[in-house]
């Protein structure tokens, strides 16, 4: 599509959506705006946040990595788990003596650094000996350090007193403080904890930094874990050893024992905690996307700890840049309002945009960016929104349209005729073709000398209100009104959409339009006696070919039809009064009709027409047997005169009042060769 064609289309929705006024556009825009705030701050607001959050959580299940590898040969960890609990037959708190036994014996295997995700905040009886083991150790040790303000959940006032005196017990000690703080706000750990001024660095820092490696610890980082899926042969992420009684069995001390496990544990970051079924494990992205086994915490602070190692800090996004884009989404969804495409257009290209609005984050997730914070949902919902609004705007201005152009169009068709160009406007196309149509013509006899005769005020409000009366008549009939030729009135009926009792309609139509001109006789006699007096109206009825469709141009267009049967109607119309009626039809309209009442008034030939036209006149309350020898005497006229007259006089002497049969008797006795009578 072109690019000026694409500007009209929006120029179209824009002056659509303008016209639905200004209450509608300022409820419109606030909508806008509020699209905009739930878009950028979705992840702050209840139920939003929860999809923002699981959505992120999937993002990363799938963005970590599968491929198998091998466990990281840096970091080690100690756990205690079941299994050791029942073997030390004492299940909580952990004993410390067992505890300072491996503190010992890892000691002398010379780790860079340790780290102990264990809170000391009870007194136990071998407290002495692992203060005493703490304070000896050769390897910096990080000691699980927690408080009330950041750890409430983990740990209490009275606690946190007893875990800092066991600190202050370790002073001048290579042990020294670590946060085991997790930043596990609404359930599940996805980040760096927060950094506090107030707490002890994390225990992976405080470890690396212990080993001289501060700078490695991505100073001042907050941003997401990288969590990984690695499939292999093994237990973990990291080498995983148990703490268990061999401990206190003297196996470890026996050296060749002891040469096994250095090479396990030196020169690398040894991190102790628990791995006890339900007590120690923390959900995260992976465990609740893919409803696996949570992981222990110990295992979050290696995952930390090996993304610290691999200096991989994910790249955070500006507020700038979020707020650009969400503009941008929201302006897709006004835009892709206010276009007049059809509607599988339409929904594709609604589909692609939903495609790269959920494609925004993903594409960011797989490139480094820390995603949390962007939002996906909220975007969803603010497209949506936006959309929605507008649309509803151009809804209800296309219904203020629809009505106006039915209201306008109702004045010259019937309702149902004008909802369903309405609806197929193709119907109007700028063409013309041909249909067989039954067409009417009507004239009030002498308004254009009373014209002259009152005030032009009074000759405006007495036109309008016949033509109001005459084209209800039409409209209420189902006929499409053509035009108004001063007071004469114009219609059709089979075109644009052809009915089949459109004959019916048509002649009952015309018999009205006589009815309705008789009542306005009366009407305007008792309105002002002084007023000249009103003619009959006089109706023309013919059916035959004619072009019909819109003609004019592109600029001003008339929907009419264009061809002879229109002339003939009209002809038939001035005819009317030489012949003393108020209503004729030709032969070819009465035949079509589907009614009874005719009576056949002989052959006429009309002005400016080389071929007799049959004449036909409604007459409902007329005797049946009188319409039959009217009928007989026009056949007989084509082989017998006399007997076609016989048979006119007889009738017209059965109504002598009836000014239309004794003018049928005088044209009769004066036909020309082949049965017609010339109309001067």
């Amino acid at each position: 599509m072109s690019e000026d064609k694409r500007d009209n289309l929006l120029r179209r929705g824009w002056r659509k959506v303008r016209e639905a006024g200004t209450r509608r556009l300022a409820i419109s825009g606030l909508i806008v705006a509020a699209a905009l705030a739930f878009g950028y701050f979705s992840w702050s607001l209840p139920i939003s946040g929860s999809a923002e959050r699981a959505l992120y959580d999937a993002r990363l299940y799938f963005q970590a990595d599968r491929e198998p590898i091998p466990p990281d040969p840096r970091v080690v960890m100690v756990v205690f788990d079941d299994q050791t609990l029942i073997a030390a037959k004492k299940r909580s708190p952990f004993d410390r003596g067992l505890l300072a036994q491996a503190l010992r014996n890892l000691d002398s295997l010379g780790p860079k650094a340790i780290g102990i995700d264990i809170l000391f905040d009870q007194p136990q009886d071998e407290d002495a000996d692992l203060v005493s083991t703490l304070r000896a150790m050769k390897t910096p040790v990080a000691v699980g350090y927690a408080d009330v303000a950041t750890n409430a959940g983990e740990i209490g006032f009275e606690q946190q007193k007893f875990l800092e005196s066991f600190l202050g017990r370790l002073e001048g000690s290579r042990a020294r403080p670590g946060s085991v703080r997790l930043d596990d706000i609404y359930g599940v750990t996805r980040r760096f904890p927060p950094l506090d001024a107030e707490l002890p660095p994390s225990l992976g820092r405080a470890m690396l930094a212990a080993a001289g490696e501060s700078a490695r610890t991505l100073p001042g980082y907050e941003g997401a874990i990288r969590y990984r899926l690695e499939k292999y042969e093994g237990e973990g992420i990291a080498p995983k050893l148990r703490i268990d009684t061999f401990f206190d069995n003297g196996i470890v001390a026996d050296p060749e024992v002891r040469e096994l496990l250095r090479g396990q544990i030196a020169g690398r970051y040894v991190l102790i905690g628990g791995d006890v079924v339900d007590y120690d494990r923390v959900a995260t992205p992976l465990s609740e996307t893919a409803d696996t086994v949570r992981p222990p915490g110990v295992q979050v602070h290696v995952e930390m700890m090996q993304q610290m190692l691999d200096g991989e800090r994910f790249r955070h996004v500006s507020p700038l840049v979020l707020w650009t884009l969400t503009y941008l989404i929201v302006a897709m969804g006004v835009l892709t309002a206010l276009l007049e495409w059809g509607t599988w257009r339409v929904l594709t290209f609604v589909v692609a945009q939903f495609l790269l609005i959920a494609g925004i984050p993903v594409a960011m997730q797989f490139l480094g960016v820390d995603t949390m914070g962007v939002p996906a949902f909220g975007w969803f919902v603010a497209w949506t929104l936006a959309f929605l609004a507008v649309t509803a705007v151009a809804r209800a201005a296309g219904a203020a349209q629809r009505n106006f152009a039915q209201s306008a169009l109702g004045k010259y068709l019937p309702r149902e005729m004008a909802e369903e160009i309405i609806e197929h406007p193709e119907l109007l196309a700028l063409h013309g073709e041909k249909k067989e149509l039954f067409v009417l013509f009507s004239d009030l006899e002498g308004f254009t000398k009373m014209s002259h005769a009152i005030a032009p005020e009074m000759v405006a409000k007495l036109l309008n209100r016949y033509l109001d009366m005459l084209s209800q008549v039409v409209l209420d009939h189902g006929g499409v009104i053509d035009k108004f030729v001063g007071d004469a009135v114009v219609a059709f009926w089979g075109a644009p959409i052809p009915h089949e009792d459109d004959g019916e309609r048509a002649a009952r139509c015309g018999y009205a339009i006589w009815q309705a001109g008789e009542a306005f006789r009366k009407e305007v006699a008792a309105m002002d006696p002084d007023l000249p007096k009103i003619g009959k109206t006089r109706v023309g009825l013919h059916w035959g070919e004619a072009v019909v469709g819109n003609f004019g141009g592109q600029r001003r267009i008339q929907y009419t039809a264009l061809g002879d049967s229109m002339n003939t109607a009209a002809r038939l119309e001035a005819a009317s009064k030489s012949l003393d009626s108020a209503i004729m039809a030709s032969r070819e309209f009465a035949d079509r009709s589907g009614v009874d009442w005719w009576r056949a008034m002989g052959r006429v030939q009309l002005r400016g027409r080389a071929r007799p036209v049959e004449l036909m006149e409604p007459a409902p309350d007329f005797p049946l047997t009188d319409r039959d020898r009217l009928a007989r005497a026009a056949i007989a006229v084509d082989v017998d005169i006399a007997a076609a007259v016989a048979l006119v006089a007889y009738v017209a002497g059965r109504h002598p009042d009836d000014s239309a049969l004794q003018n049928l008797l005088k044209r009769t006795r004066h036909l020309e060769e082949g049965g017609f009578y010339v109309l001067g």
